[in-house]
């Protein structure tokens, strides 16, 4: 099985690629791993793709036009289709798809093993998915998978500052879209529809705190208080308003708000003390949370100009 954490290098192999893409990888269904990188080139190598074969999907959103796009699958050429920007297509890596590269390209791969799908069905307590709906070569409009692309191209583009939170939801999202989707996965209609008790509340909200940088994953804190990922991450949705790494951030915002109370500390250091990767990301996230960035928020508070740095 292909390691997720080596997807980025299978992909640029796959698409010969000069340089091997950054890739996110979330382990947040117990014995499984998934993966999404961003693969471009506008000079591409021409020829025919390498193999990904495996027993998983290859679920690509597709951010370029590729017309006259040549297909292969299990050695042959199969088919000629015209891909449009905007639109998904599922491969099943067991059947060894590949295609002609020879115009530039640029899409979202996301790595879903076989096992991810039958860890997810167990955790929802439904069926196994014994293969997902995907007609070799036919794309789909899914409004859901261009949000969760666009979601993790920001991630895949600034990896240092992308929490192991968000990737988890982002995953845990893509996958329970695509099993329902595409898999036939039924909603559950038994699932308990309350949050959290208050001791698991109470501790969750302590895990997160002591780490307000999000390197925990949604598994490290769900396995704690005996949960499935999906489980703790909806009902700790139900308690709180917010998805945790949503919740993460807002107390990041507020620990930032207390430090630009002192006087002498610069916005790089608070940056980092509030668990925020450099200075320029802790402006960025700051100033779209709160209307205004942190030094003039500490102006208008506070009327005091920035330490020097």
């Amino acid at each position: 099985m292909l390691q997720p954490g080596n997807f980025g290098q299978r992909v640029g192999q796959y698409l010969h690629m000069r340089d091997a893409p950054a890739s996110l990888v979330t382990r947040s269904l117990r014995g499984a791993e998934l993966a999404a990188t961003e693969a471009w080139d506008h000079n591409p190598v021409p020829g025919l793709s390498g193999s990904l074969a495996d027993d998983a999907y290859l679920v690509s959103l597709k951010l370029q036009d590729y017309p006259e796009c040549e297909l292969w699958e299990n050695g042959k050429c199969v088919t000629k289709t015209d891909v449009r920007t905007g639109t998904t297509y599922l491969y099943d890596l067991k059947r060894d798809p590949r295609y002609v590269i020879d115009k530039p390209f640029h899409s979202v791969h996301f790595y879903l093993p076989q096992s991810a799908l039958d860890g997810f069905a167990r955790q929802a307590g439904a069926r196994r998915i014994d293969k997902l709906a995907c007609q070799f070569g036919t794309g789909h409009d899914d409004a859901v998978m261009r949000h969760i692309g666009a979601a993790l191209l920001e991630g895949l583009r600034r990896p240092a500052e992308t929490n192991q939170l968000f990737i988890d939801h982002m995953m845990l999202a893509f996958t329970a879209h695509i099993t329902r989707t595409y898999g036939g996965l039924q909603r559950d209609g038994q699932l308990a529809r309350g949050g959290l008790a208050p001791w698991q509340l109470r501790r969750a909200c302590e895990r997160l705190e002591s780490d307000l940088g999000g390197s925990m994953s949604l598994q490290q804190i769900a396995a704690e208080l005996g949960l499935s990922v999906s489980h703790f991450s909806r009902a700790f949705r139900i308690s709180t308003g917010l998805p945790p790494h949503q919740w993460l951030l807002r107390q990041r915002i507020e620990a930032a708000k207390q430090l630009l109370a002192v006087r002498d500390l610069a916005l790089a250091e608070i940056a980092m003390s509030a668990g925020f990767a450099n200075q320029s990301h802790f402006t960025r996230v700051f100033s779209a949370a709160v209307g205004v960035s942190p030094g003039v928020w500490r102006r208008e508070t506070y009327g005091r100009p920035e330490p020097e740095t």
